[in-house]
């Protein structure tokens, strides 16, 4: 028997499993990437920007699609399925690339399926959930998905260093759980329905994003500016002195942080307020961009990588929950779509230029960038919410 939290089901506990897996094999690679690129390949740092960057305005696109598509066909499960499938191809593929280009194609299509998948995943999640347990379902998600992100570097670690495989033998490898992932999805997850509203007379129109929709996408855009990928804070600890152990270590670290507080985050965000815990989380990332700016020992890093940790507890299940609730039943895939498309553009012009900031003026720039772009989101967060008089000012926070 799968133990349950309070009010969460059995489809979004299997959900996070498959997440488990998926990030298994996604994080016995993520940490060593970055490292194979620059330091066996010699590629730049801006070629790593440029890989990241477009990993994730694939994933930016097919976002759209996917949730777009799930809407349209009236399911989210074939959806979810092809995408996890694809990404799990993607995996081996990184093994047989010669260099960094050949990296780039199968990247891309590792966060093509990713994209695919995600805003579907996330519709079939808040389907399968009562509204006032969202926060709590999408934490305790990201929580299985993060406990994935804890091992899957620790596995990936234990190869190279006990083991003795090379990168391109762990990427191999790491397809094993990928294809676990889609198995588990296959076998237990079930489509949760999706209830429209009865028709009017006439042709029914799809109902519109709201505006409270926008304004949250408006305020995060500014976020997603300066959140550049995870391989710039690993290619900090590379500049900083770490050991690649080190750095996989650190990294693990981060995860561990992240999955042993997501799903209290998501209950203090169903508490106390959903946009009011990504606000908080934007000045927490501002705080750790801004430490790592500065840092230039490894001994001043790790609690920065703690740090970075609890900032994507607080934000990347609550994110995720205001969304839902900004949307309605119809347009639910739609909405994720087209958020997580939006900001994941955002990322690939965050990820390039950040490359750039580290490559032509100093390794601490892409840091203050991000810092300040995300002070200024945590600030308008809640303005933006107190200036529209949503839901009665303060009490608008908690949408």
């Amino acid at each position: 028997m799968l133990a349950m939290a309070k009010g969460v089901g059995r489809n979004v506990v299997w959900m996070g499993v498959v997440s488990f897996f998926a990030d298994v094999a996604g994080e016995m690679i993520a940490p060593l990437l970055p490292l194979y690129m620059t330091a066996v390949l010699g590629a730049p740092a801006t070629a790593v920007g440029l890989v990241e960057g477009a990993a994730e305005l694939s994933a930016s696109v097919f976002r759209g699609v996917g949730g777009w598509w799930s809407d349209r066909a009236g399911a989210r499960k074939p959806t979810v399925v092809f995408g996890y499938s694809l990404s799990a191809f993607a995996k081996p593929a990184l093994a047989l690339a010669g260099g960094w280009p050949g990296l780039l194609v199968a990247r891309f299509a590792d966060r093509a399926g990713k994209g695919l998948r995600g805003s579907a995943r996330d519709a079939l999640i808040a389907s399968s959930t009562s509204p006032e347990h969202w926060g709590k379902a999408f934490s305790l998600h990201r929580a299985m998905d993060t406990a994935g992100a804890v091992a899957g570097p620790l596995i990936g670690l234990w190869l190279l260093n006990s083991v003795g495989l090379s990168y391109r033998s762990i990427f191999l490898w790491a397809g094993l759980p990928a294809f676990a992932a889609v198995l588990v999805l296959v076998l237990f997850v079930r489509e949760a329905e999706i209830v429209r509203p009865a028709p009017a007379s006439g042709p029914r129109a799809r109902a519109p994003l709201s505006s409270k929709f926008w304004r949250f996408l408006a305020v995060y855009g500014v976020f997603a500016l300066g959140n550049s990928s995870d391989a710039f804070v690993l290619l900090k600890g590379r500049d900083a002195g770490m050991s690649a152990t080190a750095v996989v270590l650190a990294y693990v670290l981060y995860n561990l942080v992240n999955a042993s507080l997501a799903t209290t985050a998501g209950r203090l965000a169903d508490r106390f307020g959903r946009r009011l815990t990504v606000a908080v989380g934007m000045g927490v990332y501002a705080l750790c961009y801004l430490g790592l700016a500065r840092a230039s020992s490894e001994r001043a890093l790790w609690p920065l990588f703690a740090l970075y940790g609890l900032q994507a507890a607080l934000i990347e299940g609550s994110f995720r929950a205001v969304v839902a609730g900004a949307s309605e039943t119809e347009n639910r895939g739609l909405a994720q779509g087209v958020f997580q498309g939006v900001t994941g553009a955002l990322g690939f012009a965050a990820s390039v230029l950040a490359g750039l900031m580290w490559t032509k003026i100093s390794p601490s720039a892409p840091f203050y960038f991000g810092a300040a772009c995300a002070a200024c989101a945590a600030v308008l967060l809640p303005l933006s919410v107190w200036k529209s008089g949503s839901a009665g000012g303060v009490s608008g926070l908690s949408a």
